[in-house]
């Protein structure tokens, strides 16, 4: 049986490391032996989503293939895609293999879908994710709309997003803080941090308005937990 989680990650480092972080903890683990088998495909070098969606640079789309057959021929069941800004991707990558590519945005959508009675929501994203439109697509099939910032605050949260990438955790924070601020005060009910820098700065300057955000890093984390339990489940009878 497959149920090694592989993850395409890399994009960037820090996060793929936040998100490996998160699978474990949100595992119901009592000895190592309880924990999730899985297998990391950390490339850095994978093309610039953002910069390939708004400036027509490289595609990282033959990087993100190349990633997925590495992952596929070490006998992975499901994948994992910690970067919002490659699913974009996401169908093509899909359709290249019979094995289970979960979806950010999707697992993210049905998380606030679940019960939580909130009906429109912020998104804080690269620009390469909000030119996408992904996120909205996926809201949509649960009745949720979806609030953007303005022009000059998504600026803000891009030199948050490269800040974060080069290193510069806590001052881009501040610029990420801010802009969930400005979601918060347009009447988003709920702020997804929709891209995989964003909820990883937040947690580390403990910022007090983590609780009106959703991770969508977790959310992600949270659905290769299911996935992996559900595959130890006896057959039934």
């Amino acid at each position: 049986m497959n149920n090694k989680v592989g993850i395409l990650g890399g994009m960037g480092p820090l996060a793929t490391v936040d998100f490996i972080q998160k699978i474990i903890a949100n595992t119901p683990a009592q000895s190592d032996q309880d924990h999730i088998p899985l297998l990391i495909h950390s490339v850095p070098q994978i093309p610039d989503r953002t910069a390939c969606l708004m400036d027509g640079s490289a595609s990282p789309l033959p990087a993100l293939k190349m990633g997925l057959e590495t992952l596929v021929q070490g006998g992975v069941g499901c994948i994992a895609i910690p970067c919002n800004t490659a699913h974009y991707w996401h169908e093509a990558l899909a359709k290249a293999t019979q094995t289970e590519v979960l979806h950010i945005a999707r697992v993210c959508a049905e998380q606030i879908a679940g019960g939580s009675g909130v009906r429109r929501v912020g998104l804080l994203a690269t620009d390469g994710t909000l030119k996408a439109g992904f996120y909205e697509r996926e809201l949509a099939q649960y009745g949720l709309t979806c609030a953007f910032p303005a022009d000059d605050v998504q600026k803000s949260v891009m030199e948050g997003i490269y800040q974060v990438k080069s290193g510069k955790v806590t001052e881009g924070a501040a610029y990420l803080e801010a802009a969930v601020q400005n979601l918060l005060e347009q009447g988003a009910e709920r702020v997804i941090l929709g891209c995989t820098e964003i909820p990883l700065a937040l947690e580390q300057i403990h910022s007090p308005l983590l609780p009106f955000g959703v991770d969508a890093t977790g959310a992600l984390a949270e659905a290769c937990v299911a996935w992996y339990l559900a595959q130890k489940q006896p057959l039934a009878a």
